[in-house]
């Protein structure tokens, strides 16, 4: 599809030479593709960090910063011959450099030249409002999945027309060793405008992408009394664009990247800490203690008593102290009767209760509690005249027990007051929970350790091609 003559060209060129690629090494293309795949996620991560601050910098400059633009564009040129080779095209079987600069003779070049200036106001719109509607287009090409409720994979992902014309030209490739010249003109046409688009919400360019699809292997040609210098600069800088991002040597790309992963790790810790606050905040009642669900609990014996509660013994009943504070178990009857609440050593509470019929609370299923039964003949003596408790509430109405743990086996009693059977009752159980706050204090505190590590291995890089390129 011929440009009109009436615009100039794009400021980015994509093109690719279609070679007469082997018609089954596409096969295993995924397999030798694997240690690209690996470098261009860190290196992506890496672009995501570099956007962010190139926004700022041109939203008070108006510039795009040298060194930021020199290596998005060279992450830029690694995925398209990445794609090229791979799965986006299968337009060549020579196997991509692992390098950011250009490479006049491989079969995949892009270009883009950096602009003088930028708008500093469409930065604050053009990566997300303006781009909306390229981003419908441009995912029916390249396919983002759906997502859906009903289902037991909630997002799925879909093939995009450049994998299904992609895919064509595969198989006819295998049983007819010819790739398909009018599929190759169209997917470069698809490529072309989604690396435009990635271009302008990479902030790299204020050119819009034309809604247009520029066929073909090379780019398409304005008529010569079209040709403004930005289009002659676009011809020009493939000539010296790998001389400026030969600068960006391993050793600093290393560091780039490392940074970016720091300042990433930084962001997930931060959001971690800050989900731990808004969860401790949230969730806990007036008395400061994070609270479960109310359930309803009832037993037709004389009491409900919980699980052993393994605290553990010796050194380890510090244990509970630094991770459990204080315990509290709400319980309101459901029948009127006063009742008792306690919590005392397990093997009392089982010397109280034999010949008891009490029911032991294990779990819920589908919300609603089960137990195990444990039958008795006789009923227990009055709770309060027993001095094994650790501590204990009766009354009517609702009856808060509050307990500091320590170590040690202990279980948890729910009974009527004057010991006889039916037991019916809302409960709930909470706790305070130091250890929570000292997680998010350690997570703050390590978010800004990768913080300030991250934009150190970041500023190193920059400053020193900020010095070579005044030298």
């Amino acid at each position: 599809m011929a440009a009109d003559s009436a615009t100039v060209i794009h400021p980015l060129r994509l093109e690719g030479n279609l070679d007469q690629a082997s018609r089954a090494l596409w096969l295993v293309k995924w397999l030798l593709l694997i240690p690209h795949y690996i470098v261009l996620f860190f290196l992506w991560l890496t672009v995501g960090v570099f956007t962010v601050l190139a926004f700022f910098a041109i939203l008070v400059t108006g510039r795009y910063p040298r060194a930021l633009f020199d290596f998005n564009v060279g992450v830029l040129r690694w995925s398209w011959r990445v794609s090229f080779y791979g799965y986006g095209a299968l337009g060549t079987d020579r196997y991509p450099p692992f390098s950011l600069r250009d490479d006049p003779s491989y079969p995949a070049r892009l270009v883009l030249p950096r602009p003088e200036r930028l708008s500093r106001g469409l930065v604050l719109v053009k990566w997300w409002l303006l781009a909306i509607p390229h981003y419908l287009v441009v995912g029916l090409f390249v396919g983002v999945g759906t997502y859906s409720t009903d289902s037991d994979l909630p997002w799925t992902p879909q093939v995009g027309l450049i994998g299904v014309l992609v895919l064509v030209a595969a198989v006819v490739l295998l049983f007819r060793r010819h790739y398909p010249a009018g599929i190759f003109d169209f997917v470069m046409g698809l490529h072309r405008w989604v690396y435009r688009l990635a271009a302008y919400v990479l902030l790299m360019t204020d050119r819009y992408p034309p809604f247009a699809l520029d066929q073909g292997g090379t780019e398409p040609e304005p008529e010569p009394e079209h040709v403004d210098a930005a289009s002659a600069a676009v011809t020009a800088e493939g000539e010296h664009d790998g001389g400026r991002t030969k600068d960006w040597t391993l050793p600093k790309v290393l560091s780039a990247v490392a940074g970016s992963v720091a300042l990433a790790t930084s962001l997930a810790l931060f959001a971690g800490g800050a989900a731990l606050a808004v969860l401790d905040v949230s969730l806990e009642d007036d008395d400061e203690f994070l609270m479960s669900d109310t359930k309803v609990l009832t037993s037709s014996a004389a009491a409900i008593t919980s699980e052993n509660l393994d605290l553990g013994d010796g050194p380890e009943s510090v244990l509970p102290d630094n991770i459990l504070g204080e315990t509290k178990l709400e319980v309101r009857s459901l029948t009127g009767r006063d009742l008792f609440v306690g919590v005392g050593p397990t093997d009392e509470v089982r010397r109280y209760l034999a010949d008891v019929p009490y029911d032991t609370f294990v779990d819920l299923h589908d919300g609603k509690p089960v137990f195990r039964h444990r039958t008795g003949t006789v009923l227990p003596a009055p709770p309060q005249s027993q001095d094994f408790w650790d501590a204990t509430a009766s009354g009517s109405g609702r009856l808060d027990l509050t307990w500091k743990p320590s170590g040690g086996d202990w279980t948890f009693v729910v009974m009527n007051a004057d010991t006889r059977p039916a037991v019916a009752v809302d409960a709930s159980i909470g706790a305070k929970f130091p250890i929570i706050a000292v997680i998010g204090v350690s997570l703050f505190a390590a978010a800004a350790v990768c913080f300030i590590i991250g934009v150190i291995l970041i500023a190193i890089p920059l400053v020193l091609l900020a010095r070579r390129r005044r030298t």
